[in-house]
């Protein structure tokens, strides 16, 4: 009698992480197509917070799925192994997609053929600042793959790199006590706001990295917090909805270019407050408001995300943004080469501003975004494992059958059993 096996439950996935996840995927191909008119009406025109703190703190409640797990069950030193591997991933990955669009982009200028072609005269490498890396490759190439020089359009994955890195830094003061990690993580992010804690960015300058790792820890680390369950899942109150939205509706008005820059008073006092709303050091208005929308679009999609579970169109819709939230990091890398892609042919073979050519050209990186999210997901499944049960043969399975239902003992039954 074979004893029964007994498989671990599947955790399934949240469907709000995956559907948030993807969101912001989108989101951040609509901020670095070039000289895209849709940024206009991105989240960050109307708040401090947008899909960059979206990344983050997902990415941090996606961590905890994936790597608390290992902390937890096999402890601190095979955690830190799991975490490393994932840092030297993502490290390839940066340095893959730099080489990559530098090369595709510095391949069109010298091609000629957007001069040839359309009379364009349009500087792609220099709108990304890349010349210095072709003018000083000798000194760059270090910095590139040390790491300390990081152009601002490749600046996300080292800022990601570094908090994957202190994980298991938080994960050992946890065992201390919790109020110990929220320290060491306000610790970090006050150090980083006074300019304590810095990353060079480039070689020949004083330029720091854009998105301060040390200070973009805070979000990061309190997503991973509530997926960790070391901070409680905030009520639904209808008290803590109308202040989640008055932050939210107080700040358009320094964060939306058309009321500022209409009014003196107002772009005086953003001006005044720059330091409580600067992306870099993660001013801490950004954060707030951050955690008022996400309350607000925690409570809108329902409970553990029932209004997201639909057998309908919108069900059909925010599978495919899910499936694109699911492998989050190869669409990320994708879209940034996409955006160049995409911004050259537009330029080629309709040109700018035209209401249309920019719908055709947002409508074709998201198709290509969620072709990337399909294939990798694909890859991933690795279909090429599974194998399908062979056909036995149906005179095999007669001579099994007499060979059952034969005595013991007999002849007959022996020489079946023998063959």
């Amino acid at each position: 009698m074979h004893a029964k096996t007994t498989l671990p439950p599947q955790r399934r996935r949240d469907p709000r992480l995956d559907f948030f996840r993807g969101l912001g995927m989108f989101i951040i191909f609509v901020a670095h197509l070039p000289e895209n008119t849709w940024t206009l009406w991105i989240p960050a025109r109307f708040g401090f917070s947008d899909a960059t703190e979206i990344f983050v703190f997902c990415s941090g409640m996606a961590s905890a799925i994936a790597f608390g797990k290992v902390f937890d069950h096999q402890g601190w030193w095979m955690g830190t192994a799991r975490v490393s591997h994932r840092v030297w991933q993502v490290y390839w990955a940066h340095v893959c997609q730099f080489l990559v669009i530098a090369a595709g982009l510095v391949a069109v200028e010298r091609s000629g053929i957007l001069i040839s072609c359309c009379g364009l005269e349009q500087d792609y490498v220099g709108s990304l600042n890349l010349w210095h890396f072709f003018d000083r490759t000798g000194e760059n190439l270090p910095g590139l793959l040390t790491l300390t020089y990081v152009p601002n359009y490749f600046d996300i994955l080292p800022m990601y790199i570094v908090i994957l890195a202190l994980m298991p830094v938080i994960l050992a003061v946890s065992r201390i006590g919790r109020g110990w990690v929220f320290a060491v993580m306000a610790a970090l992010w006050l150090a980083a706001s006074f300019r304590l804690l810095d990353l060079p960015a480039e070689p020949w300058s004083d330029r720091r990295w854009f998105f301060n790792p040390f200070a973009w820890q805070l979000l990061f680390f309190t997503g991973f917090a509530f997926m960790r369950g070391w901070l409680p899942a905030p009520p639904v109150r209808r008290d803590l909805i109308v202040v989640a939205a008055v932050i939210v509706l107080a700040t358009v008005p320094f964060a939306w270019f058309h009321a500022y820059e209409a009014s003196p008073a107002l772009l005086e006092i953003r001006t005044m407050i720059e330091p409580l709303w600067i992306k870099s050091e993660f001013g801490i208005l950004r954060y707030v408001h951050f955690l008022a929308l996400a309350y607000l679009a925690w409570i809108a999609v329902g409970a553990k995300g029932s209004y997201l579970v639909t057998e309908n169109l919108w069900g059909a819709c925010v599978g495919v943004v899910q499936k694109v939230g699911q492998q989050s990091l190869a669409v990320f890398l994708a879209s940034l080469v996409l955006a160049q892609a995409i911004g050259i042919l537009r330029d080629m073979v309709w040109g700018r501003g035209n209401f249309f050519v920019e719908f055709l050209a947002n409508g074709l990186g998201f198709a290509g975004l969620i072709a990337v999210a399909y294939a990798v997901g694909w890859y991933k499944s690795q279909p090429w494992r599974k194998q399908k049960s062979p056909l036995v043969p149906a005179v095999v399975v007669a001579d099994d059958m007499s060979a059952r239902s034969a005595p013991r003992g007999s002849g007959e039954g022996e020489r079946e059993r023998r063959a």
